[in-house]
């Protein structure tokens, strides 16, 4: 008997006719490695199980869980919730592959009757209701707005706020959705803050704006949906808020995870906790500026100084403002106090080991400022509707009583924040002081100093995850195109598994795995060049086998005038060699660095030779965001982008506008970083090596990541190329050669421009052979 998901994917399914009508040829070509994930994802949905699929490029894992989820809707009225890590995909899902199935298979279809296209009765079965779900932190306020825009003098100190605020009023006008992805660009992104959604600052139903509200709307939208599309940190904020009794997202009966591979850090952020010091600082500017005595203190004053009647409030706005002050006061001393901390060398990395290390009493300071704003709340008199009266039009005081609410909020919420984190008092977790470069100029954030936050996240989310999420009434569905390693217990899955908390389910029936490879012809299409002239990054943190470095004390750790001449030495090798692999394929190429500070000195050593050589040149941070560099460099085929973790995985360029990807260095996470040293340590403490159990296997899938980036469709070409030597003088470097696909093509060079190792043929990027002398590329340095 068929299966309904492959008489939709099969080769005589309408998928199937609708890629022939688009092929210019008409051709088609079956995966079936997407009727087989398919299958098993159905399976999943209908026995309320844990699946876990790693599903290589090509093989079209959108529709491969969709076309499940859609079929579940439609037949049980079930909800299911699609959660991706990136806004590209979600994109995706949304724009472009949900239409596509609703109007080629029919369900939705304008005119259609709804699931004859499924092979469903259409008597017996559901609509189908998708959806695109976002925070309520996204979407714009029109009463507030309002609220902002008529006291905006007093409210917004700088002219470049008031100017912000101008374009958020004058896009308010025409967005179909109030979403802040949809915003321009503006001067001043913190003045969404003063105009946002936000459920301590909302009157519900007795609004003036209710029946216009972007969210609200929204609301009803997401409340009416049957298959809802988010992404990864909405998904498990309301994780989180449900843990203590709240949740933002309505009951679901399946979640399917996509881009599996960053659960495990979506899920440590929002277990754990942050507080950065900018965050204070710009809750205490929006109270009370104090360089220009504005802000919403002042303005309420002002508005309560021309109301009619007797004087009310003013000397509780005073004692606020003075509030503010103590608070502001108390918040610079306690990150002064963390920056003293991590830069003292008292603590390794910037790690709290014991509660109490941080002394300042910030928590009382941020209470006795809610306290002082709930008396002014109080002073501004009671609501002027009652329950038998909630027709009357909220006035003025209405509206700032909840603004009070919003920051009374704020302030207890900043508060419990600080005291976790100085007590300690989120078990299994690890507590660290980030603090920025010394450097960095204090008005790029708008603080007094360095940058400075602190946080924590749990070492292990896998019993959060099984007593949050498996241990619900729902299925799961975990996939991506990374997942697997050669684990030292020989389960490819076995790392992924402990991971995520589902290597011990609680009801003893583990999950299902399945891996499904692509479709790609990786022999043909890519080959692979390891460039061992670069000196080994020994030192530098981060995998076995780099070696004592030159100088170095018994330690193994070099003083810092040695380091500092190790990386420049080791920055201008590697520059030499991007320059010359670059130069190869004329550009098109992605550099991806492992550490910011060596890109950026990569960026100003390449600046001269990519110059003469014609080779447009971006970096991440210099350049502008990732999405910034990422469209510039879609738009010149001769660019090389240099690019730290945000691309190495969730980028998706097809075509030869990418034709070159070069890993500086494998991607291990520093051993130094709290959360890596706490893991090893639990790691140890269980009696396994953190190295071959943990390091290793991270850094596999970040790599295979990393070489996804090249090939994104049957017709791309190209070549990736290693800097790292340690892929062949380590004995680990194998497993990350054993994670590459089978048969793809592989040379050794050593920087003279001869091929050393084998290769299979001229290589598909149109690069010089085997054999063939490279001219070197001027590099005056």
């Amino acid at each position: 008997m068929r299966h309904p998901v492959a008489d939709i994917l099969g080769p005589g399914g309408p998928i199937a006719a609708w890629m022939r009508a688009r092929a210019s040829d008409g051709a088609y070509e079956p995966r079936p490695q997407q009727v087989e994930m398919a299958k098993a994802v159905a399976e999943n949905l209908a026995a309320g199980g844990r699946l876990v699929v790693e599903a290589g490029t090509g093989v079209g894992k959108s529709f491969a869980y969709l076309v499940p989820a859609m079929l579940r809707v439609l037949t049980t009225g079930q909800r299911v919730v699609v959660a991706t890590n990136t806004i590209a995909l979600q994109e995706q899902l949304v724009l472009r592959d949900l239409p596509t199935l609703t109007d080629t298979v029919g369900a939705g279809a304008p005119g259609a009757e709804r699931g004859a296209g499924w092979g469903i009765d259409p008597s017996r079965s559901h609509p189908l209701v998708p959806a695109l779900v976002k925070g309520r932190g996204n979407y714009l306020s029109l009463r507030r707005l309002a609220l902002a825009e008529s006291r905006r003098e007093r409210v917004l100190p700088e002219p470049a706020q008031r100017r912000t605020l101008a374009v958020i009023k004058d896009w308010s006008r025409t967005t179909d959705d109030g979403t802040l992805s949809t915003l321009p660009a503006v001067e001043r992104p913190g003045v969404w803050d003063r105009v946002q959604s936000d459920s301590d600052n909302c009157m519900g139903r007795r609004c003036p704006t209710y029946d216009t509200c972007f969210y609200q709307t929204a609301r009803r939208t997401m409340a009416a949906a049957n298959l809802l599309v988010c992404n990864h940190a909405l998904f498990f904020a309301d994780l989180a808020l449900r843990a203590g009794g709240a949740g933002f997202l309505p009951e679901y009966d399946h979640v399917i995870l996509d881009e599996a591979h960053a659960v495990e850090e979506a899920a440590s952020d929002h277990f754990g906790l942050e507080l950065p010091e900018a965050r204070c600082e710009h809750f205490f500017g929006v109270l009370f500026h104090t360089g220009t005595g504005k802000g919403y203190l002042p303005a309420l004053a002002h508005a309560l100084s021309r109301s009619p009647g007797p004087a009310r409030g003013e000397g509780a706005v005073a004692a606020a403002i003075g509030a503010v002050h103590r608070a502001q006061g108390a918040s610079r001393a306690f990150f002064q106090e963390a920056l003293g901390l991590a830069r003292s060398g008292a603590l390794r990395s910037g790690r709290l080991p014991e509660p109490g290390m941080l002394t300042v009493p910030l928590p009382g300071a941020l209470r006795d400022l809610a306290d002082r704003l709930r008396v002014l709340r109080e002073a501004l008199g009671p609501p002027t509707t009652s329950q038998s009266d909630q027709q009357a039009p909220p006035t003025e005081a209405d509206a700032d009583r909840l603004e009070l609410n919003a920051y009374v909020a704020r302030a207890e919420s900043l508060a419990t924040i600080a005291e976790a984190i100085a007590d300690q008092k989120l078990p299994g977790s690890v507590y660290w002081i980030q603090a920025g470069q010394g450097d960095e100029p204090a008005a790029a954030w708008g603080g007094i100093g360095p940058r400075v936050s602190v946080a924590c996240a749990p070492v292990d989310v896998g019993p959060l995850l099984r007593e949050h999420l498996y241990q619900r009434q729902c299925s799961v569905t975990l996939t991506s195109a990374t997942l697997t390693t050669s684990g030292h217990d020989g389960s490819p899955f076995g790392h992924t598994l402990e991971r995520l908390g589902l290597d011990r389910p609680a009801d003893g029936a583990g999950p299902r795995v399945l891996r499904v490879g692509s479709p790609f012809d990786y022999a043909s299409q890519c080959r692979v060049i390891i460039d061992r002239s670069v000196p080994g990054p020994a030192g530098r943190g981060g995998g076995r086998g780099g070696g004592r470095a030159p100088g170095a004390g018994r330690s193994g750790a070099p003083d810092r005038a040695q380091r500092d001449a190790g990386d420049r030495a080791y920055a201008r090798a590697l520059a030499e060699r991007i320059a010359h692999h670059a130069a190869q394929t004329e550009g098109g190429a992605f550099v991806l660095f492992t550490a910011h500070q060596t890109l950026l000195r990569c960026a100003e050593l390449l600046a001269a030779p990519m110059g003469a050589l014609g080779l447009p040149l971006l970096a991440q941070g210099l350049d502008g965001s990732p999405g910034q560099v990422l469209r510039r460099f879609r738009q010149d085929p001769r660019s090389v982008l240099l690019g730290a973790a945000s691309f190495w995985q969730g980028v998706d360029v097809k075509g030869r506008t990418l034709r070159n990807v070069i890993i500086t260095k494998l991607p291990f996470e520093p051993p130094d970083r709290p959360l890596v040293e706490a893991r090893a340590e639990r790691l140890r403490a269980a009696g396994k090596d953190p190295f071959g159990d943990d390091a290793l296997p991270r850094a596999i899938l970040r790599f295979k990541q990393a070489f996804g980036r090249l090939i994104r469709s049957a017709t791309d070409q190209g070549r990736v190329v290693i800097l790292d030597p340690r892929v062949l003088t380590t004995g680990y470097g194998r497993a990350f050669l054993d994670a590459l696909p089978e048969g793809v093509p592989l040379t050794i060079e050593d920087g003279s421009g001869q091929a050393l190792g084998r290769h299979a043929g001229p290589g598909p990027d149109g690069e010089a052979g085997p054999g063939q002398r490279i001219e070197p590329v001027p590099f005056d340095l």
